[in-house]
């Protein structure tokens, strides 16, 4: 019977672990990218950008671009709040993470009827973000959003968002910087709109008066 030498058959074991190793990284890595709400998400329609971050430990979202500037609140339950501009509105509000699940829990509030909706939010794959919401347990429904920015990493700023929406100056550096992070949103223009021409006044959702003064 011939005998394959050791030093061969240890070669080869090596090769296999390799090769094993290289199939299975991509496959441990991605649930943990794909895993993450936060950064520059697209509405299905097209009208508007939301940006999503991580405030004091749970998932927000704001309006962060629009595809027709200038949009007012007009159907907000509360006439005091109809005139206030939808650039900057939160959308997503107050998401919980859901125990031992890659999903968010909270209200997402729809601007187009001025109803607030029990809401799940679901990443499904790295590019696109899965909504779901009812109200009073009825009249369910669901869109995907498509990722045009980066996820956005925790910072103490955001992190430690107060609750009299003040800015310190480390906080002003943050907004300055915000455009980098989310570059592709800035730059998908509209038709016939030149790159670039409607500026990222956003910046850190955080610091948004109206998430400021609940997220703490």
């Amino acid at each position: 019977m011939l005998h394959r030498p050791r030093k061969t058959r240890l070669a080869v074991g090596k090769c296999t672990a390799g090769f094993l190793a290289a199939l299975l990284t991509p496959t441990l890595l991605t649930p943990a990218f794909a895993a993450d709400p936060t950064g520059d998400w697209r509405v299905a329609d097209g009208v508007a950008n939301i940006r999503v971050a991580q405030c004091n430990g749970n998932v927000w979202g704001a309006v962060a671009w629009e595809k027709e500037p200038g949009g007012r609140d007009s159907y907000n339950p509360d006439p005091a709040r109809r005139t206030r501009p939808t650039l900057g509105m939160p959308i997503l509000i107050n998401m919980k993470k859901k125990p031992g699940e890659d999903a968010w829990e909270g209200e997402v509030y729809n601007a187009k009827d001025g109803k607030t909706y029990s809401s799940t939010i679901t990443p499904k794959g790295p590019d696109q973000l899965e909504i779901q919401g009812c109200v009073l347990g009825f009249l369910c429904g669901g869109e995907t959003w498509t990722r045009v920015g980066p996820p956005i990493p925790s910072s103490p700023v955001n992190s430690m968002a107060k609750s009299n929406g003040k800015t310190t100056g480390t906080a002003n550096k943050t907004v300055a910087t915000a455009p980098k992070a989310t570059g592709p949103a800035t730059r998908s223009a509209t038709p016939g709109q030149k790159p670039g021409a409607q500026a990222d006044t956003v910046g850190d959702i955080c610091l948004l008066p109206d998430i400021a003064g609940l997220a703490h």
